[in-house]
């Protein structure tokens, strides 16, 4: 009863509730000029929820899939993205990972965007994992970082400081401009990705 719960009620109740929070915030994007080219989104695992409302407002009409990892939080979140018409790409940073990678590269050649939290799903915070680097040197897509900052938030005592904004305040988007790392060697593109995220990161 409670998995069923979990899986199948719960994700309607966090769409709502995300619904009824945003529909009360005033919203301010801080958005670059968009080429309409397919694209790899960076967004840091705490701040995940809110770049619904950040990519919709950036691309009205465009086609997300989100990496998701195959675990019980990654159901849920499967399930409230697609209430959100925000697909799924199911896999492991541990088991197949080559298979993975290979259906995200898939996604990007059709014309499709790729969502991605490089410090999902365990951590730790603010690390940068290889999986969005190799992703991006070989479909050699560009990167742009989300992220958003509201006036009025809880913070969750859970590894990534999970935010949540209140109702009645302002949230601010962000969306930097795109940039590749093609030419980079690993170490290298993990700092430059981290430095570009970070710029509007919650504390």
């Amino acid at each position: 009863m409670f998995k069923y719960f979990k899986l199948n009620i719960l994700p309607y109740l966090l769409y709502y509730l995300v619904k009824i929070i945003y529909a009360t915030n005033k919203k301010v994007y801080h958005h670059p000029k968009d080429d309409g080219k397919p694209i790899i989104i960076c967004m840091w695992h705490g701040d995940l929820i809110s770049q619904i409302y950040n990519y919709f407002a950036f691309r009205k009409n465009g086609t997300v899939k989100a990496m998701i990892s195959h675990n019980k939080d990654g159901e849920i979140i499967t399930n409230l993205a697609s209430m959100f018409k925000i697909g799924a790409v199911r896999g492991s940073s541990s088991k197949g990972a080559a298979k993975v990678l290979i259906s995200a590269i898939k996604e990007l050649k059709s014309g499709n965007d790729l969502a991605i939290t490089p410090d999902g799903p365990r951590g730790p915070r603010y690390s940068v994992a290889d999986g969005v680097i190799a992703l991006a040197q070989k479909s050699e897509s560009k990167i742009v970082c989300f992220n958003t900052i509201p006036s009025k938030y809880w913070q969750f005592n859970s590894w990534d400081k999970f935010v949540l904004p209140k109702p009645f305040g302002r949230i601010d988007f962000y969306i930097s401009e795109p940039f590749d790392i093609k030419n980079m060697e690993f170490e290298q593109a993990r700092e430059f990705i981290k430095e570009k995220m970070l710029i509007h990161s919650m504390p």
